[in-house]
């Protein structure tokens, strides 16, 4: 882990994810069993642009519980501008809410 003018990054795969935590529109399924993929999401960016990110591949799901939150959390992989992109969304269950955690 590292710490860089107070922006925590993560290492992972040789790419670093700075943790960004911004409420995002999402577009995902739902099957039989309750299980939810997310399919491509959302996100406004510093120019007031929008910009549509599809997940090619998600990696792992887990769950966790942050300040009392129980959330699920997926790390997924796109191609963002170009570059293969890992990042992390966290579905926060009591509200229904997603978040891109890292890019």
């Amino acid at each position: 882990m590292l710490y860089n003018n107070n922006t925590y990054e993560h290492k992972f795969g040789g790419d670093s994810m700075k943790v960004l935590a911004k409420s995002i529109e999402m577009v995902a399924w739902t099957d039989e069993q309750g299980n939810i993929k997310p399919i491509r999401f959302k996100i406004s960016n510093k120019d007031e642009s929008i910009s549509v990110i599809k997940v090619d591949k998600i990696i792992s799901v887990l769950n966790e519980k942050l300040a009392g939150n129980f959330m699920r959390v997926y790390t997924c992989q796109s191609i963002i501008k170009g570059a293969e992109r890992v990042y992390e969304l966290k579905y926060e269950l009591s509200t229904c809410r997603w978040i891109l955690y890292k890019l």
